[in-house]
């Protein structure tokens, strides 16, 4: 059978393998051990004494393993190899196609059977394929010995070299051979550490022009005698001058160019270029800008060859640039120069970047003065740059309010110098002779009469350093309270309900949670817009300047229908984006500027009379709704503890249908307000009655709309139309003891007031733009193509747009079936309440 003879000729090959490699391992561990001191140079460091024991004791060992290498080393027979692929194959077809028939060799049937046998396994020998030997030696070396000796040879490797197996001979055949064969040396250039740049070894560096960076240290090493070989070099600075080699090394670093040369048998010369480094390099890009809290931006752009490694920047008063005028007419106090570190990046490359030098310095004693400012870089070889010396205000918080900005001027000049500290006292008692023109509260002028008698007493024994830090400190807490005055309070308000707002979405709050905290933001909203627009600052542009390409205008009505997305995201349970709408509120809120004319005075036209009141109508209509939702739930969970028959769902006996159901010491009054201030869910005004008295409204509004001529105008009275339809069909579900119906009833209802909402602001827009031709664009006038918050497309007047577009140019329909797909998955989850669920399905058969 020749196709048997491949696979039994190489299964023989790695039987082979197998007994060289089970036989010889020893040799080649013993091998690897004693080559790598060898590599690693040890023989040049120990005793010639050591090393010839150690060159005994491993010519023993080695040849202590080869011996007994060859008694076990056998090499394996073609039979043992037609056996062995025998056995690797089902039924070993090779031995039975060898085998005789032993009995029944005179009956035809019998030998019948044994040839279709036998034909049978010869078709299987067919399939014969080479054995894999077995190289695994685990078993005879259990310590892993084997794998030292490789670890040892690697490292030998990686820190050595072959050559220095060579100074062994010279053990042997005296210096004679080494003279003969020349000197033996090596040599690297290593680059400084913060250039990046990898060794350069000098023996695979052929003679001629060498560039490395300047500061390089170069070693060079010679093994056994010199042979005469000498070092000459000029770029240490130490001058040129030959140095004769001795056994061992030398280290200098590269600092000039110059000539570096290896004089003597198998020498080498280089002519080395020394790269210098580039010093850094910092400008800056733009002015230096401020908002109207004091916070400054500075843009800067530094570059280097290798990186910047640090940077500062120095701010000093520009003495001969300050107007002395009253209180810096006096020489001024010794200011340090105020030094600030540059932001640096804190991943990526630092060989060129763009950053913003950020800090608020409005309490600093500098602020508000002429400065000049100066930027230094330091890169990694200790080369400072600094830009020259650029002029500016030094920004500082700008303040409105008359008084608060008489006390900060007062504050300054007692910065200025501790000479002016009696005028600031009777400047101080001069402004507040007549208290009750200025002040808002008692406690302002009691603060202040307390710095007055504090600065006395202190007088008296003289200012010092303390005594100067704690009067500034005074004055400028005065100051911001006489600024913001009851503002301050009405933002604490509205951080502190929008803090618990956030908590509540990430740790799952209830519907009824979450109820009561956007109840509470909203009023805490309104208190902050109206303290804004009491304090409102005035609209001329002498304070600071509109950036009207930046500035979008808005209205309670858009910041209430944020509030309400706000709500609708939480009560889905997509807490995400509403994490992500109320961080885009909070930096709304932050930024908001009320000036005189733009709020706080009430509408000034009729149309915007009809919008803010048809706003309203929309929010009590929503709230309205969600009670409807909330007194469905409760009456779906009072079903599932077993209803009485006859009774509507959630209903208590005796109780009308509609009205909301009281249990457990009225449980549910008090989560949310209603009209009148009902409870959501009190018998004092049931559901039906404020649905009523909600329609009744709304068709006061519609009656007194504005004369709007287009057909943005008609539409605006049609979705009003079809609002108030809606409102009567829920007016009845409600008293029918429909929930469901009512809650279908008023979705439609909300759909159609914010159309006509929307549909109004055109009209009211399309019946400006000619009065606008002529008077230009009102301050905050939306861009095209502006987004609100929402995404939403900003319309014509700068009010907020419509609610289309949303998904920002994404497949609707692809949005639409990952919505239904994940109401059907928490619809099939048998876990969730009956209530949540049976909404889901709900909504699946609306949809």
């Amino acid at each position: 059978m020749r196709h048997l003879r491949l696979p039994v000729r190489l299964t023989r090959i790695g039987m082979a393998a197998e007994n060289a490699v089970r036989c010889f391992w020893p040799v080649w561990t013993i091998g690897f051990v004693c080559l790598a001191p060898l590599m690693m140079g040890w023989q040049d460091l120990l005793p010639i004494g050591a090393v010839w024991a150690f060159a005994g004791a491993g010519s023993v060992a080695f040849l202590a393993a080869l011996l007994w290498g060859l008694r076990r080393f056998q090499v394996p027979t073609t039979a043992a190899a037609l056996a062995r692929v025998d056995a690797a194959m089902p039924g070993r077809p090779i031995a039975a196609v060898a085998d005789v028939q032993a009995i029944g060799a005179s009956d035809p049937a019998s030998i019948a059977v044994w040839q279709a046998h036998v034909a049978r396994m010869a078709e299987r020998t067919k399939s014969a394929r080479a054995v894999e030997p077995d190289l695994r030696i685990a078993d005879r070396d259990p310590y892993g010995l084997r794998f030292i000796a490789v670890l040892f040879f690697v490292t030998a490797l990686l820190f050595g070299s072959f050559l220095r197996v060579a100074s062994v001979g010279d053990m042997v055949t005296g210096p004679s051979a080494a003279m003969a064969s020349g000197p033996i040396w090596e040599g690297w250039v290593e680059p400084p550490a913060y250039t990046g740049r990898p060794s350069l070894y000098l023996n695979d560096i052929p003679a001629g022009p060498l560039r490395v960076p300047a500061g390089s240290k170069v070693t060079l090493r010679v093994y056994g005698d010199d042979g005469g070989l000498s070092l000459i070099e000029d770029v240490s600075g130490r001058g040129e001058q030959a140095t004769a080699l001795a056994d061992g090394q030398q280290q200098f670093e590269i600092t000039y160019s110059g000539t570096l040369a290896l004089d003597g048998e198998n020498g080498r010369r280089w002519l080395v270029t020394a790269m210098a480094d580039e010093p850094p390099f910092v400008t800056l890009t733009d002015p230096i800008t401020a908002d109207a809290m004091g916070e400054m931006s500075q843009p800067f752009r530094a570059t280097d060859d290798y990186g910047i490694e640090s940077g500062s920047a120095t701010i000093t008063l520009d003495l001969a640039a300050v107007e002395r005028a009253y209180g810096l007419t006096v020489d001024p106090d010794p200011i340090d120069p105020l030094v600030l570190d540059l932001p640096m990046p804190f991943t990526g490359d630092r060989s060129a970047f763009d950053a913003f030098l950020v800090e608020n310095l409005s309490e600093h004693p500098l602020a508000n003065l002429p400065v000049t400012l100066q930027l230094a870089v330091t890169d990694a070889a200790g080369q400072t740059t600094t830009t020259a010396p650029e002029p500016l205000i030094l920004p500082g918080r700008r303040f409105f309010q008359p008084f608060a900005r008489a006390v900060i001027e007062q504050r300054r000049d007692l910065m200025w110098s501790r000479g002016n500290a009696r005028r600031v006292g009777q400047i101080l008692r001069a402004v507040s002779h007549r208290p009750e023109d200025i002040f808002t509260s008692e406690t302002m002028y009691l603060r202040l009469r307390t710095i007055i008698r504090r600065m006395d007493n202190i007088a008296l024994v003289g200012m010092d350093d303390d005594a100067q830090a704690e009067i500034v400190t005074a004055l400028w807490d005065l100051a911001i309270q006489l600024e913001d005055g009851r503002l301050a309070d009405a933002r604490e308000r509205l951080r502190r309900a929008q803090e618990r707002l956030s908590e509540a979405m990430r740790n799952g709050a209830s519907d009824a949670e979450i109820a009561e905290l956007m109840q509470e933001l909203r009023e805490a909203t309104d208190d902050y817009m109206r303290m804004l627009a009491e304090q409102a600052e005035p609209g001329d542009g002498t304070d600071q300047a509109d950036n009207s390409e930046n500035s979008m205008e808005m209205s309670m009505n858009d910041l209430q229908a944020m509030m309400d997305r706000i709500e609708e995201l939480m009560q889905q349970g997509r807490m995400e984006e509403a994490q992500a709408l109320m961080e885009e509120l909070n930096r709304l809120m932050e930024n908001m500027r009320v000036t005189q004319g733009e709020g706080g005075d009430g509408p000034s036209t009729p149309g915007q009379q009809s919008m803010q009141d048809l706003a309203e109508t929309l929010r009590d209509q929503q709230d309205l709704s969600d009670d409807a939702f909330r007194e469905l739930q409760e009456g779906f969970n009072q079903g599932q503890q077993g209803e009485q028959p006859g009774q509507q769902p959630g209903q208590q006996p005796g109780q009308q249908p509609g009205e909301g159901g009281q249990q457990d010491g009225q449980q549910g009054q008090g989560d949310q307000e209603g009209e009148g201030g009902q409870g959501s869910g009190g018998d004092q005004q049931s559901l039906d009655q404020r649905q009523q008295a909600l329609r009744q409204e709304l068709q006061r509004q519609r009656d007194g709309l504005p004369n709007l001529s287009g057909d943005a105008g008609e539409a605006a009275r049609d979705s009003l139309d079809r609002a108030e339809d809606a409102m009567e069909g829920a007016e009845d579900a409600l008293r029918g003891g429909d929930l469901s119906g009512a809650i279908d009833q008023q979705a439609e209802a909300l759909d159609a007031l914010r159309n006509g909402m929307r549909a109004l602001g055109q009209a009211m827009a399309e019946g400006q733009s000619g009065a606008q031709g002529e008077q230009g664009q009102a301050a905050g006038r939306a861009e095209p193509g502006q987004r609100d918050p929402l995404g939403r497309d900003t319309g014509a007047t700068g009010q907020m747009g419509t609610d289309q577009n949303l998904l920002g140019g994404l497949d609707i329909n692809r949005r639409a079936a990952e919505l239904l797909d994940e109401i059907r998955r928490r619809s099939s989850e048998q876990d969730r309440p009956e209530v949540e669920r049976d909404y889901l399905r709900r909504l699946l058969g609306q949809f």
